[in-house]
Parts: structure tokens; sequence; C-alpha cells
């Protein structure tokens, strides 16, 4: 590695998936106000939207969008157009 192009501030930040509360440590240099507390220690928080134990790809589970409600929903809206 390149010397003095790393940043040395790394700590043990708190990641919690907020889909599924899922928290996991790792060291991070990402700045935040917030703190959680796990098994006694507070740590920094970064609050993320998906993680690994969220994510369709790794989970093998896809959310299912309910189109068929939308297309319903569309033709009864233009029904009064029809001729």
């Amino acid at each position: 590695m390149k010397k003095e192009i790393h940043p040395e501030n790394y700590r043990v930040v708190a990641f919690k998936d907020m889909s599924n509360d899922d928290v996991f440590l790792t060291k991070s240099t990402a700045n935040t106000n917030e703190t959680l507390e796990v098994e006694g220690v507070e740590y920094p928080l970064i609050k993320m939207e998906i993680s690994r134990t969220s994510h369709p790809f790794y989970t093998g589970k896809s959310k299912l969008i309910d189109t068929a409600g939308r297309i319903d929903k569309f033709k009864t809206k233009y029904a009064k157009f029809k001729k």
C-alpha cells in the first residue's frame, strides 16, 4: 500500500439495516452523530436501507409488485373513455 494516502481514523461502527433491524459491526471511517448500544458497548451508528440480510440477490427472495392491482385500477379509471 502507498503511504500517507489512506485514512487513519478507522474505528468500529455499527451498521443497522432499517428494513429488518439487523445490526453488524465493522471498521469504518464514516462520520455519524448517532450511536447504538450493542452488547453493552456504545458504537457510532450508520443506518442503511438494504444490506446482505435483506437484498434479494443474497436472500433468494424477491419482493412482489402488485401489477394486477395496478392494471385493474388503470382499466376502471379509463373505462369511461371506451367507445
